[in-house]
């Protein structure tokens, strides 16, 4: 079994570190939060104080940050990672992060010798504490079949997506179909109920037709109709609106960057913007329901 160097232990993170323990890996962790460090203490994980110490004997990192300027800088730099790791480590970053930094820290660890993929996941904290995230992976093939064996202690659908950078891309096309589908979904329940359907009985008849998608059927924005959605435990994520909104971002950045018109995921962005800017970043994003219902 592989040592594994796990860095960032939020939502994500933390279960999935956790099944890499339950698989027999020796991993050990660290996080900007301390909380998080000991939580995966308990469940059986080595600590480090720094990023610098938590991968001196590694022979797998794994990133699972929020920004892509966190993970260069744990990545770059005299202390960072790429300069402290033992040589031919693998590197795995499922973050969801810009296309261009994931292709830049390509760049800087081939030339350092280490084995690097973008990793990005889809699933949420439900498929990651089950694990059956679906990982979209970015590199080399050689690097993919290095990968695969520990990303599939983690999901149940493995992807290589193409060269470096093509996870972070998939990644971004996902999340824009996903936010654009979730209000529009959302939409769809907010009308039929002013038009006097019971959402349940919606549900079952659109679910069954042609409005079928994954934001109703498994991640339902109403409550009482899909037991394990977030909207079923106050909208507690599951995946934060902040974090899509980030995401959203990502592809109007990445649309600008080849010229790609992408008008409802605009119209998304917008959406999210004023939600989170109500306070609602830290809900999850199926909550978009209680803003459509209210304007």
């Amino acid at each position: 079994m592989s040592n594994i160097t796990f860095i960032g232990l939020g939502h994500m993170g933390n279960p999935m570190a956790k099944n890499l323990i339950k698989a027999g890996h020796e991993v050990t962790v660290f996080d900007v939060m301390q909380p998080a460090i000991d939580a995966l203490q308990k469940e059986g994980a080595k600590t480090a104080a720094s990023p610098t110490e938590a991968v001196k004997n590694a022979e797998v990192i794994i990133t699972m940050l929020q920004t892509g300027q966190q993970v260069h800088d744990v990545c770059v730099g005299d202390q960072g990672i790429f300069n402290q790791a033992p040589k031919n480590v693998l590197y795995i970053d499922s973050s969801s992060i810009e296309i261009a930094i994931s292709r830049e820290l390509h760049k800087m660890a081939e030339e350092k010798n280490i084995a690097m993929v973008d990793a990005p996941v889809s699933g949420g904290t439900a498929g990651a504490e089950a694990a059956t995230l679906t990982f979209m992976v970015g590199g080399s093939e050689k690097n993919f079949q290095r990968a695969k064996p520990i990303l599939e202690k983690l999901g149940k659908k493995i992807v290589h997506a193409g060269t470096a950078g093509t996870g972070q891309a998939a990644k971004i096309c996902n999340n824009l179909i996903l936010g654009i589908s979730m209000i529009a979904v959302s939409e769809g329940f907010s009308l039929g109920q002013k038009l006097g359907l019971d959402p349940k009985k919606f549900f079952e008849i659109s679910s069954n037709a042609s409005g079928q998608c994954w934001s109703m059927t498994s991640y339902c924005p109403v409550p009482g109709i899909v037991e394990k959605a977030p909207s079923n435990h106050d909208y507690k994520p599951g995946f934060m609106a902040k974090m899509m909104l980030k995401d959203l971002h990502l592809a109007e950045h990445a649309a600008e960057d080849v010229n790609a018109f992408i008008p409802l995921g605009a119209e998304a962005t917008e959406l999210y913007t004023r939600f989170v800017e109500q306070g609602n970043g830290e809900v999850d994003f199926s909550g978009i329901i209680n803003f459509i219902n209210q304007n």
